[in-house]
């Protein structure tokens, strides 16, 4: 194995979350011989300054890695930028970096994938991305398979394919209409990520993730995915920037090491795409949505 990856934590005002996070991360295999890179944003006002200030707290105890940096940002950066820029800094001078943020917990064999999979897929230009969440069970799934799509909760890229990410949301919503690619990027419609770039461009969210998504379905890669689930989010429960409290993600982790061997052709696995399909069809459709509001009014949750 080559020099391991540094590890890259976004963090902001959640204490807790952050601990869960550091420590199952400590518990993995290769911990202890990686660089852990903290990014603490600012506070964006008093309200959250003082949750800011517990987290920077706690990251200054932090052991278990070969080392730790600390960047410690003296404004407030906000969830995309803090990572657009973080990401950029560390992979530009790396070569590769793995990303985490503040409410990941991660299995215990989740560096050793990420480090076999950036070693063994170093030199091969179609694929971009490496993530190891899974949403949910199906022993359908290949351990390791191809797709066009990225996640972003636990994930891993090299320098040559993070030059590629665009944040100009308009560029790439006009590049993928010019190009006739919204219904296969929304999974067939069964997912609405060009709605989600849409609500980017208009301000009415702040994500990174649909313009890395958006940046490397354009560029033509393949994402390596791990078929079992090897990152939990702790953090669906309205405690963060851009997460809700309307799905539930409940897949276990897979505690065994998950063997990357290298493909001799590159390619989406269709049935994989099919039974992810079908879980978008199931869980993001209207009448899914309708259904959840219903049953979370009931319960006297009139959020939106």
């Amino acid at each position: 194995m080559e020099k391991l990856a540094p590890i890259v934590l976004f963090v902001y005002s959640r204490p807790e979350h952050t601990r869960q996070t550091i420590e199952a991360l400590i518990q993995n295999t290769l911990a202890c011989k990686s660089m852990l890179i903290i990014y603490s944003d600012a506070a964006r006002d008093e309200i959250d300054k003082q949750k800011v200030d517990k987290v920077r707290e706690y990251i200054q105890s932090i052991k278990g890695f070969y080392k730790v940096e600390i960047v410690n940002r003296e404004k407030n950066f906000g969830l995309a930028s803090n990572i657009i820029d973080g990401v950029t800094k560390i992979v530009n001078q790396f070569g590769r970096v793995i990303v985490l943020e503040d409410d990941l917990i991660t299995a215990p064999y989740f560096l050793q994938f990420m480090n076999d999979a950036l070693d063994t897929y170093k030199d091969e230009d179609r694929v971009g991305h490496i993530h190891a969440c899974q949403f949910f069970t199906n022993d359908a799934l290949p351990d390791i398979f191809f797709t066009k799509f990225v996640g972003s909760w636990g994930w891993a890229t090299w320098d040559r394919a993070w030059k590629k990410f665009n944040p100009d949301g308009v560029t790439l919503l006009n590049e993928l209409e010019k190009r006739h690619l919204t219904k296969e990027f929304d999974f067939d419609n069964a997912y609405g990520f060009t709605k989600m770039l849409r609500r980017q461009i208009k301000g009415l969210n702040n994500s990174w993730a649909i313009r890395w998504s958006a940046s490397h379905f354009l560029n033509g890669y393949y994402a390596l995915n791990a078929g079992k689930t090897m990152v939990q989010n702790i953090g669906m429960d309205g405690s963060g920037t851009n997460c809700g409290s309307g799905v539930k993600v409940t897949s276990d982790l897979y505690d065994k090491p998950l063997q990357v061997i290298k493909a001799d052709f590159i390619s989406e696995n269709v049935v994989a795409r099919q039974i992810i399909e079908k879980y978008y069809t199931k869980t993001y459709s209207f009448k899914a949505k309708a259904f959840r509001r219903i049953k979370r009014t009931l319960k006297g949750d009139f959020g939106t």
